[in-house]
């Protein structure tokens, strides 16, 4: 049997519960600094994604890590929480989350989350991979990774010590899951008032996914950033993205 599910709180004993799911490659610090700014007002839940540093769980697939997220709502958050987040694969688990329980949450905030598969892109990551793995651990291969990330350096030493962490096989299934997912329809049936992000300046099938996360998902906003790349959003303007929590309806 796999380990439970690894989270990080702050904010513990406040009602209003929410969930962040950090992006592929990444962990729970994602999200810390709009968990501190936020820690005053709600209980703020950062799980570890499956296959990643500190998790203790191999990623399987979205669907399972879905499915135990679910299970960890279920038993210690009475079955719901108020918002629900992700960003990239966070964000693919999150609107899989809202496709197998469409009341699991009051809000929810999909960033950046790719719904149309791309099996060329998919067919490429075994390979990739099988030829760079090794270099991760080189600091200087592992800091040009992270420059074309495009978050800001002071998140350089937790990203170089997770990544580390995170195995070969479970780099290849994320990421192949990742490239290969699509939206089921499960999530029309949400009752979540759901908010889609994209930056600008992310690649097209990015926006092209969330043009289609918004026409499924009805009554949902779409918001395109100015000027931003992939995942810029919640790691780079925490107090832009805490207070657009802080202003959904209670």
């Amino acid at each position: 049997m796999s380990d439970p599910i690894t989270a990080v709180e702050y904010g513990r004993g406040n009602a209003r519960r929410i969930m962040l799911l950090h992006g592929g490659g990444l962990s729970w610090w994602n999200y810390r600094e709009v968990a501190l700014l936020l820690q005053g007002d709600y209980h703020v839940i950062l799980p570890i994604l499956d296959g990643h540093g500190g998790s203790g769980r191999p990623f399987c697939s979205i669907e399972e890590n879905a499915a135990a997220l679910l299970r960890y709502i279920d038993e210690y958050c009475q079955g719901r929480v108020f918002l629900l987040g992700g960003l990239s694969l966070g964000g693919q688990i999150a609107a899989e989350m809202l496709a197998m329980r469409p009341g699991v949450c009051e809000c929810a905030i999909l960033e950046s989350a790719c719904v149309i598969p791309s099996k060329w892109e998919r067919a490429l990551i075994r390979p990739m991979l099988n030829m760079s793995y090794g270099l991760i651990r080189q600091k200087w291969f592992a800091r040009l990774q992270f420059r074309s990330l495009k978050i800001k350096e002071a998140l350089f030493q937790d990203y170089y010590a997770d990544t580390c962490r995170i195995t070969c096989q479970d780099m290849t299934a994320f990421l192949q899951d990742s490239t290969g997912y699509c939206c089921k329809d499960g999530i029309r049936d949400t009752a979540a008032g759901v908010h889609i992000v994209v930056g600008e300046k992310e690649t097209a099938i990015m926006c092209a996914s969330a043009e289609k996360l918004h026409r499924m998902i009805p009554g949902s906003t779409l918001q395109i950033k100015k000027g931003l790349f992939h995942g810029e959003f919640s790691i780079n303007h925490p107090a832009e993205y805490a207070e657009l929590i802080r202003k959904l309806p209670t």
